[in-house]
């Protein structure tokens, strides 16, 4: 499920994608993937559409939250965490840094 959400983000044009493994790091999910969208907008867009595509593909149903704000989108499918940012909010949270393995730095992601 994880490459084929990573495919459809890159081909709907979400930006800076990064893919975290977080199998034996984490119970919630084997993978989180946070990416940005340049508006409010595009991240909503991008949650609505990912969220079909899961539920169409796989006969899963994600949970969401923060779409009506359209500022950071977090979508739960199970296996695979999804977070969509726009990128000002993205930069203030730095979500990626606090999943970093120890020692890591950004060029690591």
């Amino acid at each position: 499920m994880r490459d084929r959400i990573v495919a459809f983000l890159e081909k709907e044009k979400a930006e800076e994608l990064v893919q975290i493994d977080l199998r034996g790091r984490s119970e919630i999910a084997d993978y989180m993937l946070i990416c940005s969208g340049r508006s409010t907008r595009q991240v909503t867009s991008l949650a609505e559409k990912m969220v079909d595509m899961v539920k169409q593909e796989f006969g899963r149903f994600s949970r969401m939250e923060g779409k009506s704000q359209g500022d950071w989108v977090l979508i739960d499918t199970g296996d695979v965490i999804v977070h969509i940012f726009r990128p000002e909010v993205r930069e203030f949270y730095q979500l990626e840094k606090m999943w970093l393995p120890a020692g890591a730095t950004d060029a690591d992601l």
